[in-house]
């Protein structure tokens, strides 16, 4: 489920913005259709203003459903109606560079740890932009029938965090603390650097997140060592505690 809307505060219009010669949304869509998911969806509000973001998801061929502007919660959870799963994995399109690797991973630790919520950010060890949550799609509707406050409805998964005793929650985390790295898009600045990464990839769509971070490594200056495939990081699952690996 990709979450995409014209409106930003800092930068509006933003996931239609170009990022080397397509629109930001539209390299979010390729980077996924590479990913092992069953489908994918893009959710948008039902504002007129956002009639732009459903016609480029139906320009390249992927479902779009429309609803209430603020309340993404309840929005997600029509988009399940339509679009049933058991699973929901949570895609912003201010994560261009979006890796469809990491999100094959998070999925699979979902389901190994048979988790109601897993993300990659519960602690943030992973380059900001590579954000990954992946929702049950029971847990989904319980919580948008129990989340009341502003922000669990606008942000879809702030319920979670806050009721870690209620819901089976799983983290993956990268094997080297890269929350410092920044390839997300909310200001012009950070549409100015992406653009510059994405000029140095051989191929922005097939690129992984370590091809990207030798780029930005090169960028920042000196070189950096190159994270180990990501382990897993168990957060609250009734059946152990601690760190496991693959």
């Amino acid at each position: 489920m990709v979450q995409a809307r014209m409106g930003s505060t800092r930068l509006p219009g933003k996931v239609l913005a170009d990022l080397g010669g397509r629109p930001v949304l539209g390299l979010v869509l390729a980077r996924l259709a590479r990913a092992h998911l069953d489908q994918v969806v893009v959710a948008t509000s039902d504002r007129p203003g956002d009639d732009a973001v459903a016609a480029l998801a139906a320009e390249a061929g992927v479902p779009v459903v429309r609803g209430p502007e603020h309340d993404v919660l309840g929005r997600f959870v029509l988009a399940v109606d339509r679009h049933p799963a058991d699973d929901v994995v949570r895609i912003t399109a201010d994560c261009p560079l979006v890796d469809p690797v990491v999100v094959d991973s998070t999925l699979g630790v979902h389901r190994r740890w048979d988790a109601d919520y897993t993300s990659n950010s519960l602690e943030r060890t992973f380059p900001d932009g590579l954000d990954v949550e992946v929702v049950r799609s029971e847990a989904l509707r319980a919580a948008a029938a129990d989340a009341v406050a502003g922000d669990e409805r606008e942000h879809v998964t702030p319920f979670f965090h806050r009721h870690p005793t209620r819901f089976r929650l799983a983290s993956l985390e990268a094997d080297e603390q890269l929350g410092h790295e920044r390839w997300t898009l909310d200001t012009a600045e950070d549409l100015a650097r992406l653009r510059a990464i994405v000029a140095l990839l051989d191929d922005p769509v097939t690129a992984g997140w370590h091809d990207v971070l030798a780029v930005a490594g090169v960028r920042a200056g000196p070189p950096r060592r190159l994270g180990a495939p990501p382990g897993l990081h168990f957060v609250n699952h009734p059946l152990a505690a601690g760190t496991a690996r693959h």
